[in-house]
């Protein structure tokens, strides 16, 4: 063990010296070499990024990895028992949403339907199928004029639903869980809510259908949600404040009542089962399953960065040639001081891990260079480009593809340098006869 550490530490010492001798070719072969490691870092720092944004982008509209969630049927006692079991609790958080109205009483919405405001109406009135297929009820709305109010869908919280669902705070403050419930309800907006209050003038009332008076809001907060349509969060209890319990589930978007619980809530979930089928719900209904989006989503994930990998393995092997090339030469011109060496009684091994380990440092220094040419490249592109991709916000250069660059140097060092190595070791004694 002594001795082969002592051999593996003249040949880094040797091949340094070898380096420092000709810094022109150790600068070519590095120049061949850095276009391909650089691709590897790009392609693993790229396929991370892409990973993050991903998730964050369906973690906003779905929920974090392991988060837990039951749906409840809006009929029957499973409201009124889900509000009450989660009120106040910071491990579980129960969604109702209702279809809402803010401007003016009594028109039609400038989108109707709810969707986008710049985009098709979708329609107003409920929806409903049967054999001959799905057509709107008439429910009395179809002469009503048009006016300037905003339709969008009003989401109950009992909660913080952040921890769920990580939603970004764009402007102002998110809804405050502590004391009494205030009369005017406090609404955080969606982004693509927000844009439609900018663009359109509308009075100041709330209308919900099933409630006996229509109350000034008042908006706290903007958020990104992820969501092309109006959105707005309110407080459950505030929202009871004037609409029946038995109202707060009335949004043609909504699943009914919807319950997300953190993957440690155990205490949460056997209460709510508890008290739902003792207040008569089936308990072949009380369904909960467990947000699983990665795993979903690992096949083509693995698949687009194998792809990506290959093409940066191909530039790589460019890189490798190059350097195999200058490796060759190098060899050719040091014939004689091999074989002076090898006339003095240096083994042939340690010949071979001279050559050897001049490559591998060239791609070690080729790969520092890279790996410092992506973090520069990533803080410039987020400079220049973070404001567009609000997701990619307070991203870092990910470690998986600092440690990918300096495994491909690796690689291209060995690969580049096994061939001068081995021949090196071949040459005889004999040929320093010819100095």
């Amino acid at each position: 063990m002594i001795g082969l550490s002592g051999r593996l530490r003249s040949s880094l010492v040797i091949g340094g010296q070898g380096i420092r001798a000709r810094k022109m070719r150790t600068f070519l072969s590095m120049v061949s070499l850095f276009l391909g490691v650089l691709a590897v870092v790009v392609v693993q720092a790229g396929a991370e990024i892409a990973n993050r944004a991903l998730l964050a982008d369906v973690e906003l509209s779905t929920g974090k990895d392991g988060t837990r969630q039951m749906y409840l049927s809006p009929e029957g006692p499973a409201v009124p028992v889900a509000l009450e079991v989660l009120a106040g609790r910071t491990d579980a958080v129960a969604m109702t949403s209702v279809q809402a109205f803010i401007g003016e009483p009594g028109v039609k919405p400038i989108n109707e339907g709810g969707g986008p405001v710049d985009g098709p109406s979708w329609g107003g009135g409920e929806r409903t199928c049967d054999a001959s297929g799905c057509y709107v009820v008439d429910d009395g709305s179809a002469d009503t004029p048009p006016g300037q109010a905003i339709e969008l869908e009003l989401v109950g919280l009992t909660g913080d639903v952040r921890q769920f669902r990580p939603f970004r705070t764009v402007q102002g403050e998110w809804l405050e869980f502590g004391g009494a419930p205030s009369m005017a309800p406090r609404l955080v907006l969606n982004e693509a809510a927000a844009e439609a209050f900018t663009r359109y003038r509308v009075p100041a009332e709330l209308h919900v259908p099933g409630a006996a008076h229509n109350p000034t809001p008042v908006f706290t907060g903007v958020v990104a949600n992820g969501d092309d349509r109006p959105v707005a969060y309110v407080r459950s209890d505030e929202l009871l404040n004037w609409l029946p319990v038995d109202s707060v589930t009335g949004s043609r978007f909504g699943p009914g009542l919807q319950v997300l619980m953190s993957p440690t809530s155990t205490g949460a979930e056997h209460v709510l089962r508890a008290r739902l089928v003792a207040a008569g719900a089936p308990v072949g209904d009380l369904h909960v399953n467990t947000i699983e989006v990665l795993e979903r989503m690992s096949t083509e994930l693995a698949l687009m960065r194998w792809i990506f990998l290959g093409m940066a393995a191909l530039v790589l092997l460019i890189g490798v040639a190059g350097i195999l090339n200058v490796g060759l030469a190098t060899v050719g011109e040091r014939v004689e001081e091999f074989a002076l060496r090898r006339a003095v009684g240096t083994p042939r091994l340690l010949l071979a891990g001279i050559v050897l380990a001049e490559t591998l440092l060239t791609g070690l220094l080729t790969a520092a260079l890279a790996i410092g040419a992506g973090v520069l490249g990533l803080k410039v592109a987020l400079t220049l480009f973070g404001s567009r991709f609000p997701s990619l916000e307070g991203v870092d250069f990910p470690w998986q593809a600092g440690v990918a660059g300096v495994v491909a140097g690796l690689v291209a060092g060995v690969l580049g340098g096994l061939i001068p190595a081995l021949r090196a070791a071949r040459i005889p004694i004999a040929t320093v006869m010819r100095a």
